[in-house]
């Protein structure tokens, strides 16, 4: 009974031995490109798109923001975001899964990043690329041309309002909103463009805007709206003060 234990133990072991690299590695990748990309700005540029309807709507239309912006509208916006984000993502894991890997299993990145991955692949990827190509686009791209859309309406409101100072006021409201918008797509759009066009950038150039886009967006968001809260400020202004020794 021993012997037979001793040999099935052996035989495991020689077994997960014998499994390949590029099955284990690819594992690991599918996890970790499943991670950065739930954060990044494309799947969730539609929230971008939602908040520059509700500044149109605040600023354009003040009277009916309340019957417009209803509980339920706000749920099926941020719903149909949500669905629309899963449903164009969750095909990219498999279009990887099913490529061979035949070369190397070394990708020059941080993190398993879409098209780093299908780089270091054997095949035609012209399908992979043209579909990762249609999902940025209807994606990112649609709502960054809305939200600029929805910005021009804005400031063609804010530039008829009567006094200087109500335009200034206005605008204010805005200032946190365009930031985060900045603060997202520049790098994003840097390495997505980079990635397909922009073949006499340095890597190394194109791996720290990569960082910067995965990384600097969710840090920066919770500051940039932070400082604008009255009572947060209130909080740091009582800090400093209590916190400066006495003379």
């Amino acid at each position: 009974m021993k012997r037979k234990l001793k040999h099935r133990c052996l035989l495991c072991q020689h077994t997960i031995r014998q499994m390949s690299i590029h099955q284990l590695s690819f594992s690991l990748a599918f996890l970790d490109w499943r991670l950065p990309t739930s954060g990044s700005p494309s799947p969730f540029s539609g929230f971008f798109l939602a908040m520059a309807f509700d500044r149109y709507v605040a600023i354009c239309n003040p009277l009916r923001h309340s019957a417009i912006l209803t509980h339920s509208e706000i749920r099926g916006m941020g719903l149909a975001i949500v669905l629309r984000g899963t449903a164009l993502l969750s095909p990219h894991p498999f279009l990887l899964r099913w490529l061979p890997y035949c070369r190397t299993n070394i990708i020059s990145h941080t993190y398993c990043e879409f098209m780093a991955l299908i780089k270091i692949a054997c095949a035609e990827t012209r399908i992979h690329r043209a579909y990762s190509l249609i999902v940025a686009f209807l994606t990112g791209g649609v709502d960054f041309i809305l939200i600029i859309c929805s910005y021009v309406l804005i400031l063609h409101t804010v530039f008829h309002l009567p006094s200087k100072n109500a335009r200034l006021k206005t605008l204010g409201t805005c200032g946190s909103h365009v930031c985060i918008i900045l603060v997202s797509y520049t790098p994003a759009f840097f390495s997505f463009l980079t990635h397909r066009f922009g073949h006499w950038v340095a890597p190394q150039v194109h791996i720290f805007v990569a960082n910067i886009y995965l990384l600097v967006p969710p840090m920066v968001n919770p500051i940039i709206y932070g400082v604008r809260t009255k009572n947060i400020q209130d909080r740091f202004l009582k800090f400093f003060i209590f916190s400066k020794p006495l003379n």
